[in-house]
């Protein structure tokens, strides 16, 4: 520190001074110096007022300083004295004590409690806190009294020199647009330093270029950054590095100063036009080459860049102006030509272009410069290819009548190879347009004839395609579409439009029109249709009726006279012959069907059937359906009552003629009722699975076992049943494990609540010949019939 002193001392007097006033008068000169000792008026003086005086007046104080400075970043072999406090109380007995408080008391700053000398204990930089507030009293060494009430006062640190400005935003970047005239702003750039602004010029920055000239200039306070050469061209040189530097000390000798850099980019102007690499181009294109397709591109190269090097390319001149045409890439800026129509090497084997290209976006300010635009010449060469056949026409329209005899030409078509070697054309029909093969066409010459009759009628309109085929090259092929209208014949008869059904009210009027017809033609006459209607020759004197023809081709049935009667005649048939205007004319005979009705005096038509007659007054034809169908279901449930009856009373006993699986299934009348879970099943008798084995009971367990019988075989429908049982029976009754039981049915429980009990035998003690079924007709007649059953049984076992 004391080296960096003596430099100050020698740079500028302004040191020297500030250097004089805080460091030699804080070291040498404090016990003299006001602002750091300011002793007040004598304790004597204090000591002879009156005690009343003491009492009246507020005692004053004794010491008063108001701050104290000390040098920043001083370092010496000794700390620094700051300053030193007295108080006029202090008769120089040492009976006073100082005391220090506050900011950095007895750590930064220490006094001496004897003579109230403070020192620096520290080296203090002003950047990190620039001044101290302390707190000083004198109080009585024995007692530590108070002698004066506490004085707060202030160290200030005061600033030197020892902080270089910094660019604390850089580096820098800026732009300015090319051919910018000297002077134009271009960026600002700032520095700041630590040292204190207010004390002296620590903190005084001026600004320069270091690097950068003569391009740019600054000023030196504002540190604003300017053009300082004209027309500067970003096409030459598009970035500068631009170093400046911001010395304190308002930039005399000894002051510190820091740098930065400013990178300058030229932005882009149009102040270049397009210009073509080369002023002449040549293209060459195939003749069968597709519609839109690119033949070339060209180049016009423009030194600018982005918008302004955009341009638009047009044909100006040349002979192939509609047959060419010239469009922008959007990405690669050339100029894409493209074919607007077809080209024929037979027709123009070359076309001469003059193509323009011209800037898109124009500065006004560089317009003076010229024009932003340039030319070229572009020659296409367009080679023969082998071109598929040509048609005369691109679609063919014929027209032939719906009578034309088979095989008669209806039209041609006609083509050419368009080449010069002009090979041979031969012609076909696709038949995909001509499914029915109803047209023919000669291969050489293109007639198309009729193959099948025509009826326009039917389909009017015929489509067909036509196909041409060089002979030397298969692969060259044209189509044509040709239309072929059927032209109208007057074949066909007119006939009514509708089938008429007319209703003559037996109240009618003579003259009364019955009826109004219209008739229709399938054909087609270029007039439109004219109908002529007539009655046979032998109705022409029908005294019923007769006939009128309107003015709008239709025709009118009137009555001749009035009495109609349903029950003397109820339909009357009315033939009609109706002609046509053709040539020849056609004819057809309908027949109008007249019914006479009964009407309201309205002439509304309430009923054409002569039954109306016998129904009684009030009762309509519904209501007749109704009752008739109600006594015919009547008759119906009746017969489905007597065959029921009838079919109950039949007696039960079997014969042989009978089948008696009915009568096995109908034996169910007097079962056990809801509780009788068993149901009698023929299948039981049948069952396979005891055909081939024996098939033990499922309620008895036999005691012995014995060998399979032989089974017999499934018995086919239709055979003696009655024979089948008896058979079951004896092998069953002659059968030593089996138990004894009725094989046709189990009974083994008849269910609750019935008086005869249980008619099982199974719980029978007596063998069958014992029993005596007499005693079931007295049950009634049911139990009779079932006894005479078992009586028919037990007569036959003995026969």
């Amino acid at each position: 520190m004391p080296e960096r002193l003596t430099e100050m001392l020698m740079d500028t007097w302004t040191p020297l001074i500030i250097l004089w006033i805080t460091v030699i008068p804080s070291i040498y000169m404090a016990p003299m110096n006001q602002s750091q000792v300011l002793p007040s008026g004598s304790s004597t003086g204090l000591k002879r007022l009156t005690e009343e005086q003491r009492v009246l007046n507020r005692s004053k104080r004794g010491w008063v300083w108001n701050q104290m400075f000390v040098l920043e970043e001083f370092s010496g072999p000794e700390p620094i004295l700051v300053g030193r406090l007295h108080t006029d109380l202090d008769p120089g007995s040492s009976k006073i004590k100082y005391i220090l408080s506050g900011d950095g008391a007895g750590t930064i700053f220490v006094i001496n409690d004897k003579t109230g000398d403070i020192h620096a204990m520290k080296r203090l930089d002003r950047e990190e806190k620039a001044e101290y507030t302390l707190t000083a009293q004198a109080v009585d060494r024995d007692t530590n009294k108070p002698l004066e009430p506490p004085s707060e006062f202030i160290i200030k640190v005061q600033d030197i020199n020892d902080n270089a400005p910094e660019f604390v935003d850089g580096p820098y970047h800026a732009t300015v647009p090319e051919m910018s005239v000297v002077g134009t702003f271009v960026t600002k750039v700032t520095a700041t330093d630590a040292d204190d602004p207010v004390y002296g010029n620590s903190a005084k920055l001026v600004y320069s270029i270091l690097e950068g000239q003569p391009y740019f200039s600054i000023e030196p306070h504002t540190a604003i950054i300017k053009t300082a050469l004209p027309n500067m061209d970003r096409e030459a040189k598009e970035e500068y590095f631009v170093v400046i530097q911001a010395k304190d000390m308002g930039g005399h000798m000894g002051g510190l100063s820091g740098t930065t850099t400013v990178t300058i980019t030229l932005t882009d102007v149009n102040d270049n036009p397009p210009k073509f690499a080369q002023s002449l181009y040549h293209f060459s294109v195939m003749e069968d080459v597709a519609l839109g397709e690119p033949i070339g591109r060209v180049k016009a190269n423009d030194l600018d860049i982005g918008e302004n090097a955009k341009s638009s390319y047009d044909i100006i001149e040349g002979d192939g102006m509609d047959i060419f045409e010239i469009t922008t890439d959007a990405q690669t800026q050339d100029g894409i030509i493209r074919v607007r129509k077809p080209l024929d090497f037979e027709t123009k084997k070359s076309y001469t272009l003059k193509v323009e290209a011209a800037n898109i976006h124009i500065d006004p300010r560089f317009i003076s410069g010229g024009p932003f635009k340039d030319t070229a010449t572009v020659k296409i060469v367009v080679e023969d290819a082998d071109e598929p056949p040509v048609f005369s026409s691109p679609t063919y329209l014929l027209e032939v009548h719906e009578n034309a005899a088979i095989n008669s030409v209806i039209g041609q078509v006609t083509a050419h190879d368009p080449d010069v070697s002009s090979s041979p054309i031969r012609f076909s029909i696709d038949r995909h347009t001509d499914l029915e093969r109803q047209f023919n066409i000669n291969a050489e010459d293109g007639k198309i004839t009729l193959a099948t009759p025509l009826d326009r009628e039917t389909n009017m309109w015929h489509n067909i395609t036509i196909v041409a085929t060089e002979t030397r090259n298969h692969s060259q092929v044209s189509r044509v579409p040709v239309a072929i209208k059927v032209l109208d014949v007057n074949d066909n008869a007119p006939e009514f439009a509708s089938e008429h059904e007319a209703f003559l009210c037996e109240n009618g009027k003579p003259g009364q029109v019955i009826q109004i017809v219209s008739a229709v033609d399938k054909d087609d006459p270029k007039n439109g249709h004219y109908f002529l209607f007539s009655l046979l020759p032998e109705m022409v004197n029908n005294p019923n009726f007769t006939i009128k023809k309107n003015e709008d081709n239709t025709l009118s049935i009137l009555a001749k006279h009035s009495g109609f009667s349903r029950q003397k005649q109820e339909v009357y048939l009315l033939p009609i012959i109706i002609s046509d205007s053709g040539n020849p004319p056609m004819s057809s005979t309908s027949t109008l069907t007249i019914r006479v009705c009964g009407c309201s005096s309205d002439g509304i038509v309430q009923s054409c059937n002569v039954e109306a007659y016998v129904l009684p007054i009030g009762l309509s034809m519904g209501a007749l359906i109704a009752i008739l169908a109600c006594i015919i279901l009547l008759l119906v449930i009746v017969v489905l009552f007597v065959t029921l009856r009838r079919h109950k009373n039949e007696p039960l006993i079997i014969k042989d003629d009978e089948d008696v699986r009915e009568n096995i299934i109908r034996y169910d009348d007097e079962g056990g009722g809801e509780e009788d879970t068993e149901a009698f099943d023929i299948a039981t008798l049948q069952n396979p699975d005891g055909i081939n084995g024996f098939l033990p009971r499922k309620d008895i367990k036999p005691d012995l076992q014995f060998m399979p019988r032989q089974g017999l075989a499934p018995v086919p429908n239709g055979v003696d049943v009655d024979e089948f049982i008896n058979v079951r029976l004896h092998e069953a009754d002659n059968d030593p494990t089996a138990p004894p039981y009725d094989s046709i049915q189990i009974y083994g429980y008849e269910g609750r609540g019935s008086a005869a009990g249980s008619l099982s035998s199974l719980e029978s003690s007596t063998s069958d010949s014992d029993q005596n079924f007499d005693y079931l007709s007295e049950w009634g007649p049911r139990f009779k019939r079932l006894g005479e059953l078992y009586s028919v049984g037990e007569s036959d076992k003995e026969t």
